[in-house]
């Protein structure tokens, strides 16, 4: 059986999933696509697939079976509640929404269907080497984390188009995903310090030091710095009761000549996380063939949402923003202990 998908919004994220849904992968055939620019759906549409003039269009069609959303954030709610009326599974590039308000409406639309059809595109978690991370903390050998260390670099981003608000209400919602999802734990309070201003960015706000205050009592410190001109640098450690654990640096070839000895830096996100981004497509086409979804949920849109608003109000205020979650509802599988 192949899943016929549609796409939602064309632009880079979105003609990078039609290519590897088309030309990387197996399993599934794009349809239809559709973007307000339909100009641009109708070139970046595959040869069969059909344009839609609108998203509901698209999500209403029998040849459409799920749904690949890589539209802007204002739009994923209504989108997402259309899918979910519909009863189609959905891949949602983050964020999930732009309000915890929103996140809630989206999850309680979720619930009522009975199943979960919503995959939030937190493609960290299917990285190789933090799944093997992942493996090492759950293994228990290290003992209990203690702290992890998890750090951002962008070489750089888009004049006027990326805000200073956006290393904490974008960047940190990776940061953020990975940290709960490695550590199995929730936050619980958000406090963020501003170094000294980079010139790189002009008047940029920028970097960050963002410190995640975990339920269990772990401390995550993320560093987020956007305009750092070597390249796309992502670390992440977590240290333990006995020793440490560390993702490799990638690439990992080292190469020896007379310039000396160096480590290649990925230029952007493509091409640091692109298996990350195959493996989780191939993960959703398995489940939203079976009528469902897996990996990162709704619940997690929503607590990555609840961090980038409590870290806004913390840049603002200077002091620990606590975070307030509802009661996790069974869908999304046990709430997190509360052990400290």
């Amino acid at each position: 059986m192949t899943l016929k998908v549609g796409v939602i919004g064309t632009g880079m994220i979105g003609q990078d999933h039609i290519r590897r849904l088309t030309q990387v992968l197996s399993g599934a055939v794009v349809t239809g696509v559709t973007d307000i620019d339909l100009e641009r759906a109708a070139s970046a549409a595959p040869m069969g697939a059909q344009v839609f003039d609108t998203p509901q269009a698209l999500i209403g069609s029998d040849e459409v079976e799920a749904v690949v959303i890589c539209s802007w954030g204002p739009a994923h709610e209504e989108q997402l509640l259309t899918c979910i009326a519909a009863g189609k599974p959905v891949f949602c590039e983050k964020p999930l929404v732009t309000s915890a308000e929103a996140a809630l409406r989206v999850m309680e639309a979720e619930v009522a269907f009975g199943r979960r059809l919503v995959q939030v595109g937190f493609m960290r978690r299917f990285d190789a080497d933090y799944r093997r991370l992942k493996a090492v903390i759950d293994g228990g050998t290290l003992g209990l984390p203690l702290m992890y260390k998890s750090v951002h670099r962008n070489a750089s981003v888009p004049a006027g188009l990326y805000t200073s608000d956006m290393p904490l209400n974008d960047t940190l919602v990776h940061d953020a995903d990975i940290s709960r999802w490695l550590l199995n734990d929730e936050v619980a309070e958000v406090e963020v310090r501003l170094p000294r201003r980079s010139r790189q960015g002009c008047d940029l706000r920028d970097p960050h030091i963002v410190l995640l205050h975990m339920v269990s009592g772990v401390i995550v410190d993320v560093e987020i710095s956007v305009n750092i001109a070597y390249g796309y640098d992502i670390r992440g450690e977590a240290s333990c009761e006995r020793g440490v654990a560390a993702l490799p640096n990638r690439p990992a070839t080292v190469i020896s000549d007379a310039h000396g000895i160096r480590q290649a830096i990925p230029e952007d996100w493509r091409e640091r996380f692109l298996e990350a981004y195959d493996q989780e497509f191939r993960e959703w086409i398995v489940a939203a063939s079976d009528g469902t979804a897996t990996g990162p949920s709704t619940w997690d849109g929503y607590a990555a949402t609840l961090v980038g608003d409590a870290a806004l109000r913390a840049v603002a205020s200077g002091v620990r923003e606590p975070i307030s979650l509802i009661e996790k509802p069974a869908l999304y599988g046990p709430p997190v202990a509360r052990a400290a």
